[in-house]
């Protein structure tokens, strides 16, 4: 049974709010769990220090129900809201719940209110819950835009990982086989058995050596050096699978982000990809702290910005206006080859896409579509007279 409409509207505003943090409110309900979860973790590691407990044990409650309560909460919403996210788009309201509460995220936010709900029954449940409270952790990945491109690029890498597991493990055996037959004359407390000699194969090849366990015979120290060597060579095969899918994802987030937020730009809304793809390898990055100025009335026009991420405000006479991710400025004094009309800072830390004033004019001579879009743009704007001056790309003039 569908919800009414303004049922599904707020339905919709809870989801967006607590999957998307959009806007300022959202940014603020992101921000309270995040806070909520660190500090669940703080009270975590410091109540097993036993001084702390026995002084703040009741602060160590304290924070642990409100945190508790605002994940119950949490996940309430999530779960009412389900019905609205795009995961579980067309499916009834109840089987998109049910999706969400068996989905790794649902059951992740279950398992995060389950401690306190044992505390109320068992004086001691709190202390004795600690790796169930440490799960909480992983509700970072939520929040956390690098977690998510490192599950994304293990789950991608699945295949090649598991293979990576079958020859190490198939290593171990190999080692393991060996050293219990050369040492289980000598050692037969440790190397009995090739179970027992899996363990020091684990401990070597893994490059632990805890030394609780070594060889004594010659044969035995000779398998033992090889197997260390053969332990580095194999450790670095799933660390650079994991390396590179992790480096390829985020190349790949980047590149979608940056591709979709220029194809929005009504100034390239004309460009195929290639001319697109043109665009991007002028593009450069620049990251900006929080409340810093990019660019200054009255300065010389180099460059225009996209906003990858983050926010800025520009200062204008009618008053400021806030721009966000996707949205550019500052193409208009590079356009008229005037100085800057307006101070443009940062509310935020932010991440600006640069293209400068040159290679915006070299991309005009190659383009044709790009000149006949900012021609268009410079004429709806009411710049017509610059719109005559084809000088302005043909000749290459100077950077303003």
């Amino acid at each position: 049974m569908d919800a009414p409409s303004g049922q599904a509207s707020l339905r919709r505003r809870v989801q967006y709010l607590l999957d998307h943090g959009g806007g300022a409110e959202g940014r603020i309900v992101n921000g309270l769990l995040v806070a909520l979860i660190v500090a669940s973790l703080a009270a975590l590691v410091l109540e097993t220090v036993p001084e702390l407990w026995s002084s703040y044990a009741r602060l160590f409650y304290v924070v642990e129900g409100a945190a508790a309560l605002g994940f119950i909460v949490e996940y309430a919403a999530r779960w009412w809201s389900a019905p609205e996210s795009p995961a579980y788009m067309g499916r009834t309201d109840l089987s998109a719940r049910v999706a969400f509460a068996l989905s790794p995220f649902g059951l992740i936010d279950l398992v995060t209110i389950v401690p306190m709900l044992v505390s109320l029954a068992a004086p001691d449940g709190l202390r004795t819950m600690l790796l169930l409270r440490l799960v909480r952790f992983l509700k970072f990945a939520r929040y956390s835009s690098g977690m998510r491109s490192l599950i994304a690029a293990i789950r991608a890498e699945q295949r090649a990982l598991g293979a990576s597991a079958v020859v190490i493990v198939g290593v171990m055996l190999v080692f393991a086989t060996a050293m219990h037959i050369a040492e289980r004359s000598a050692q037969p407390a440790a190397f009995d058995s090739i179970p027992k000699a899996l363990y020091w194969a684990a401990v070597t090849i893994t490059t632990v050596g805890y030394g609780d366990v070594v060889p004594v015979t010659i044969a035995g120290k000779m398998i033992a050096g090889t197997a260390a060597i053969m332990g580095f060579l194999l450790l670095g095969l799933p660390v650079g699978i994991i390396a590179t899918a992790f480096a390829e994802e985020i190349h790949r987030r980047d590149f979608v982000v940056t591709w979709s937020m220029i194809a929005r730009v009504p100034l390239f809304s004309g460009l195929d990809a290639s001319g697109i793809a043109e665009i991007m390898t002028n593009l450069h990055a620049q990251t900006f702290p929080s409340n810093t100025v990019v660019v200054r009335r009255g300065d010389e026009a180099h460059n225009m910005y996209f906003v990858a991420s983050g926010e800025v405000e520009v200062e204008t006479s009618k008053g400021p206006v806030r721009l966000g991710e996707g949205q550019f400025f500052g193409e208009v004094a590079v356009l008229r080859a005037t100085r800057r009309t307006a101070t443009v800072r940062t509310r935020r830390q932010s991440k600006l896409l640069v293209l400068e004033a040159r290679d915006l004019r070299l991309l005009m001579q190659r383009e044709p579509k790009v000149r006949k879009q900012i021609e268009n743009v410079i004429v709806t704007r009411g710049y017509a007279d610059l719109a005559s001056r084809n000088d302005m790309t043909d000749e290459g003039s100077e950077d303003t």
